[in-house]
This record gives C-alpha cells, structure tokens and sequence, in this order.
C-alpha cells in the first residue's frame, strides 16, 4: 500500500512539481493551496506525512503544524516545513511548533525524498 502525502502550498507550481515528483517515487499525493484547506483535509484523508509551506492564506504554516502536533489524533503524522524563509529563527520556531524538519525553498528533490523516506520508516 502506498504512502499518502498531504503537500499544501499556495503555489500551484510547487504544488505540481512535488505531485508529480512524488507519484514518480510512489505515493499517493493529496493536495491543499490554503492553510484551513490543509488542516481540514489532513483530518479527513489522514495522510501519512505532510509537507506543509509556511507562508498560507487563511492560516499559516506555523498554526496548522502547531494545532495538529498539539492534538492526540493527529501528532503522530511526521511534518516537513517546507518554505523560502531559511532564518534561523523561522527554523527554530518551526521546531517548537512540532514541526519534524525543515527544508528550504529552493529545494533538492533527492533531498526532500531522502527526508521523507527517512520520517515514514
């Protein structure tokens, strides 16, 4: 059974690029352009991991890591941040929210799936 990866971005060219990128290596991908749409389905498609952009309309990528990390039934699913901001503040606080790691904008794609191979073992 594949892997389901929730990848929410408000950029649809990432949005296409991680797709088809990570249903060349087999998963399943499921995607969201707003941070309440990434929160809503990342409990109703129960992904088994998330990349999640931190910059999003309606909430951003800080509060929806924060609020599923903070919940019993859904802390459990690894999160990448996934952002152009590459501070180290923006890491640390992407930590403290929850969040599993951290890759930068623009990204290495071997890097990324090494990272996601590594969170879903």
């Amino acid at each position: 059974m594949s892997k389901r990866i929730l990848v929410v971005d408000d950029e649809k060219d990432i949005l296409d690029t991680l797709r088809i990128r990570l249903e060349a290596n087999g998963y399943e991908v499921v995607t969201a352009c707003d941070g309440q749409d990434g929160l809503d389905k990342a409990k109703t498609v129960s992904p088994d991991l998330i990349i999640l952009d931190l910059m999003l309309p309606k909430i951003d990528g800080y509060k929806v890591c924060r609020m599923l990390k903070f919940d019993e039934k859904y802390k459990h699913i690894p999160i990448i941040l996934f952002t152009a901001r590459a501070q180290d503040d923006d890491k640390k606080t992407g930590m403290e929210v929850g969040a599993n790691a951290y890759i930068t904008k623009p990204f290495e794609a071997p890097v990324l799936l090494a990272k996601i191979k590594e969170l879903l073992t």
